[in-house]
């Protein structure tokens, strides 16, 4: 990732105790009415290390995220972060401890440009009150260089230079894609969980995203968690892959393990058709 101003990345010397995302959901069970959407599912992610999430529509995929990242209180089960019990945390005190994410349906702001989008992420970091903001003080300017180092170092490592002035309204779907991504690592996210983050992009844009995240899994040792259709962008990213359908846990391992399991080619792409 490229340095802003001549100085070291901000992210490549992140020290191992600001990296550490080591996540184990156990048990996990959430059902809307009588209607199942999670069944006892177990699954597990490393520090540095890829998961991917896949199985058909419907098969609770999204619901796990949600249930991860707060959105959703299962009536079952536990999730584990670095030690420490946050099953029943809020979304707020979850992205506190280091958790960020993107969405399946694009949450920016149309009516604003990129760089102010990107700026919303920083409040978790913001250390001064409404008092010393209204002097705008010495402090206060100190945090804002600091705030704004780490956008352009990410708006640089994207390639956003271009758009970091544009109204997010105005772009293309696929850059608006690119933007959500630049977001999430504004927060500095230990653990960043990518929900169909190539949905709706071309070729080329797959491409680039793909080059994103390997660099930055490689580069700066970020774990993520996704949740992706791409067959062929799955098995090429992750170093694990878990199958849901109908809400459990079919199997979980290293992708070309996953990809010639027997219940997952009957449940994901019918029974004559390998992934």
């Amino acid at each position: 990732m490229k340095a802003f101003r001549g100085q070291p990345s901000i992210f490549t010397s992140r020290q191992p105790e600001n990296t550490r995302a080591d996540l184990e959901v156990k048990n996990l069970s959430l059902q809307f009415g009588g209607v199942t959407a999670i069944d006892n599912v177990d699954v597990s992610v490393s520090t540095g290390e890829i998961l991917a999430i896949i199985g058909p529509n419907g098969a609770g995929k999204t619901s796990l995220l949600n249930s991860i990242t707060g959105y959703y209180k299962p009536q079952k089960g536990s999730i584990i972060f670095n030690g420490k019990d946050i099953t029943n945390l809020s979304t707020h005190h979850l992205t506190k401890i280091g958790i960020g994410r993107t969405f399946q349906n694009i949450e920016l702001f149309p009516g604003i440009s990129v760089l102010k989008n990107m700026l919303l992420a920083r409040h978790i970091h913001t250390r001064y009150g409404i008092g010393l903001a209204s002097f705008f003080s010495p402090s206060v300017k100190r945090e804002e260089v600091s705030h704004r180092r780490v956008l352009e170092e990410l708006i640089d490592f994207l390639e956003m230079q271009a758009i970091r002035k544009q109204l997010v309204g105005s772009l293309p779907y696929g850059l608006r894609k690119r933007v959500e991504l630049g977001r999430a690592l504004a927060l500095e996210p230990k653990l960043l969980i990518l929900d169909e983050p190539f949905a709706g992009m071309t070729l080329e844009e797959k491409e680039d995203m793909v080059r994103f995240l390997l660099e930055l899994n490689e580069g700066w040792g970020q774990t993520m968690i996704l949740v992706e259709h791409d067959m062929s962008v799955v098995m090429s990213i992750s170093q694990k892959v878990a199958v849901l359908d109908f809400g459990r846990k079919i199997t979980e391992g290293p992708p070309e393990i996953v990809q010639n399991h027997p219940e997952v080619i009957k449940a994901y792409l019918g029974d004559a058709v390998k992934i």
